[in-house]
């Protein structure tokens, strides 16, 4: 059975006419019938090539202000009608309903138009409903019917027509029908989620679909949904993988909650900070994070809140690192991390954020809102006798910042601007506590003055403990144990300060 099919007649209503003038010609060249309305048909007349007015199929003129047009049983009889049913020839020469081979659309552009601020009428109005109902009549008879869904495919068309003379596969014309289901449901999922309320329904469409390398491992097959040009600049170096994606969304983060601060670097590894520092320059700053850790540093990601120089990026340059990122660089400094043929460079871009974070859990996801909370001074509470010193309050709040974007349990030590160690992702918070410690020693730290971070409230006052003795003067945590006069008590002997902030930070 020969499923080859000539296109013989047309259907053209689109909004967006950039691309179309070159398929009109080719079409016309061709000797096809082309029907059209509205703007559409303007164009078309005005390229001085012959249309036929969708009116003079219908015998209906467009009506209600534009936003019936083509609804009518003698345009979509002509693009529904399956050629190889008797019963429907028989109707398309009883009710003399034109065949129509292609369907060209572009929606109205609801989502831009949403985007813009414009007022819910205009929105309303940019909902469209003729071209959603040819797309999917066109799509559906995929058998009979080419149908083109956006601007995106313009081109597409355009090739094959001119390759083919005009005729499609079977296989050509079920390839553009998929095109245009998706193009119909992430429009329609676009309007839902206009309109929709209720928490309790989520629908999400994403059509930036990128294939990555792997996934988590070389086994795996990755990909990654989202507009990562519209965050990042990518100047130079490889392609992300699924492992640098999840860490450069670790470090954007973290990095976010020290926007206004002074110059910021932070060195990441496998999501957590494994150095960060606040100076007066960034140069300063990296080197007083790279020293936090500089055997976790190699192979990590590194960010910075402000333009890196070239003092900072001569210093980048002697460290193997998988990805830079900064809201600015240099030209020279540019140059100087280029000199790594891998290393990825990154601008980082002044986007928002979802406000909703979704992951895979059990056979469906789960949802929540941002963390969108960062500790402030306004938001601690002393429960003890001793109070933080002003430098202890500064050190206290750049460790809870840390310690919010570090995997749970975790416990974060700070001292005058600088990450002195954590311990991440353990099954206990004393655990977490002697990891801690025990880093600090491993590179040289005294803790003696330093502060810690909980990213939960303390059960017992067994932490306190053993951070007093080994030197921590200030503790900041969330508070909310039933047993929380325990370590309140023991920093009162003990004269260590505590502050609750009120806000539990688990990361899991």
């Amino acid at each position: 059975m020969n499923t080859t099919k000539t296109i013989q007649s047309a259907l053209i209503s689109v909004f967006s006419k950039e691309g179309l003038e070159p398929i009109v010609r080719k079409l016309h060249s061709q000797n096809v019938v082309l029907y059209s309305t509205g703007g559409t048909e303007d164009f078309i007349k005005n390229l001085g090539i012959p249309v036929v007015p969708v009116e003079d199929v219908t015998s209906y003129p467009s009506i209600l202000g534009g936003r019936v047009k083509t609804l009518h049983p003698k345009v979509f009889g002509g693009i529904l009608n399956r050629q190889d049913n008797e019963s429907d020839v028989q109707q398309m020469e009883e009710f003399n309903i034109p065949q129509i081979d292609l369907v060209i659309v572009d929606l109205y552009p609801f989502e831009k138009t949403v985007a813009s601020g414009a007022s819910e009428s205009d929105i309303i109005e940019k909902i469209d409903i003729g071209g959603i109902s040819l797309i999917r009549a066109a799509a559906k008879n995929f058998k009979d019917t080419v149908i083109i869904a956006s601007v995106d495919e313009y081109s597409l068309l355009l090739d094959l027509i001119t390759d083919k003379n005009g005729a499609t596969s079977l296989a050509d014309r079920k390839l553009l029908a998929t095109k245009a289901f998706h193009v119909s449901s992430h429009y329609d999922t676009a309007i839902f989620n206009y309109f929709n309320t209720d928490e309790t329904i989520f629908k999400a469409s994403i059509a930036d679909g990128q294939i990555l390398r792997y996934g988590e491992n070389p086994h795996q097959k990755g990909f990654f949904f989202g507009d990562f040009d519209a965050m990042f600049n990518k100047l130079h170096g490889k392609e992300l993988s699924y492992n640098n994606l999840l860490d450069v969304d670790a470090a954007a983060n973290l990095i976010a909650e020290f926007k206004t601060d002074s110059p910021t670097f932070a060195i990441l590894k496998h999501n957590n900070a494994c150095g960060l520092a606040t100076r007066e320059t960034i140069s300063e700053a990296y080197n007083v994070a790279l020293a936090c850790d500089p055997t976790s540093a190699f192979g990590g990601v590194l960010i910075a809140n402000t333009k890196i120089d070239v003092a900072t990026a001569t210093e980048i340059n002697k460290l193997f690192c998988e990805v830079v990122i900064a809201p600015a660089y240099d030209a020279n400094a540019i140059a100087i991390l280029q000199e790594k043929k891998n290393r990825i460079i990154l601008v980082q871009n002044e986007v928002d954020l979802p406000q909703k974070q979704v992951r895979s859990c059990l056979n469906g996801l789960l949802i929540q809102e941002r963390n969108n909370i960062t500790d402030n001074k306004d938001d601690l509470k002393t429960v003890t006798i001793t109070t933080p010193t002003e430098q202890e309050v500064l050190d206290l709040i750049f460790a809870s910042k840390i310690c919010k974007n570090t995997k749970s349990n975790t416990i974060v030590f700070a001292k005058n601007g600088t990450l002195i160690s954590s311990g991440t992702g353990q099954t206990s918070r004393v655990d977490a506590l002697l990891q801690a410690i025990e880093k600090a020693k491993t590179f040289g730290f005294d803790l003696k003055g330093a502060v810690m971070a909980s990213d939960a409230f303390f059960p017992f006052p067994d932490c306190v403990e053993i951070a007093k003795d080994a030197g921590i003067t200030a503790v900041i945590q969330p508070g909310g144990s039933i047993k929380d006069q325990l370590s309140i008590d023991y920093c009162n002997e003990n004269k260590l300060a505590m502050v609750f902030t009120g806000t539990r930070h688990f990361k899991h």
